[in-house]
C-alpha cells in the first residue's frame, strides 16, 4: 500500500509539474489575475460554479475572496452560485439541472463581472450554459477544466487547462491554481 501512496502523490507532482513547464498557462493565470482585480476595482463581483468536487472547489475559492487569504482585510464580493438549494431545487425542479447557474447569472450578473466555471471534462451543460450567459451579458467568463477544455474553450475569454485527463489530478491543481489566484489578486488589489 506504501508503493501504491507514493505513485498516486507522484502523479501529483508529475501533473503540478507539467502545469508548470506549461507557459501558455501561466499567462493564462497571470491574466485571470489581472482581470479579477480590474474587476473589483471597478466594483464588479466574481462568481464561482462546479458541480461535487468542483462545486465545493467553487465555494472554498469565493470564501477566500469574501473572507480573507493571507491578509487581515476587506471582504472582496465573490459568491459561489450554487449555495442556495431553494433556488438550486425550484430551478432544476422547474427548467432542469441544466439552467440552474444560467439563470441565476441572468438576474443578477452585471456587465464586468467575472464567471469562473469548474468542469474537469470542460463539457457539463450546467456550466456550458452559465458561461454562454455570462458572454453574452458582457461578463469575463474564466474556465477551469482538464486537458483539453473540453466545450467550454469555445465559450471561455481564459481558460486554464490542467495537463491531465485524471479527475482527482485536475481538481488537486484547480485548487492550488485558485489559491494562487486568491493569493495574487489579494496582494494585487490591497498593495
Amino acid at each position: 500500500m506504501q508503493d501504491q501512496i507514493k505513485a498516486i502523490v507522484a502523479q501529483s507532482i508529475k501533473t503540478k509539474q507539467n502545469l508548470l513547464e506549461d507557459t501558455d498557462l501561466i499567462k493564462a493565470i497571470e491574466a485571470v489575475v489581472m482581470e479579477i482585480v480590474i474587476a473589483f476595482r471597478a466594483g464588479n463581483r466574481v462568481y464561482f460554479c462546479g458541480n461535487g468536487g468542483s462545486a465545493a472547489d467553487a465555494q472554498h475559492l469565493a470564501a477566500e475572496f469574501s473572507g480573507r487569504f493571507y491578509k487581515d482585510r476587506l471582504a472582496l464580493p465573490a459568491e459561489a452560485l450554487h449555495c442556495n438549494t431553494s433556488y438550486l431545487t425550484a430551478v432544476a425542479n422547474d427548467y432542469g439541472y441544466e439552467h440552474v447557474y444560467a439563470r441565476l447569472i441572468e438576474g443578477i450578473g452585471q456587465p464586468g463581472d467575472v464567471l469562473v466555471g469548474l468542469s474537469t471534462s470542460g463539457n457539463s451543460v450546467n456550466i456550458l450554459e452559465a458561461l454562454i450567459k455570462a458572454k453574452r451579458k458582457g461578463m469575463t467568463t474564466v474556465g477551469l477544466t482538464g486537458a483539453d477544455g473540453g466545450k467550454m474553450r469555445e465559450e471561455c475569454n481564459f481558460l486554464i487547462n490542467v495537463p491531465s485527463t485524471d479527475t482527482p489530478r485536475i481538481q488537486e491543481c484547480h485548487i492550488m491554481v485558485g489559491h494562487i489566484i486568491c493569493e495574487l489578486v489579494e496582494s494585487q488589489y490591497f498593495d
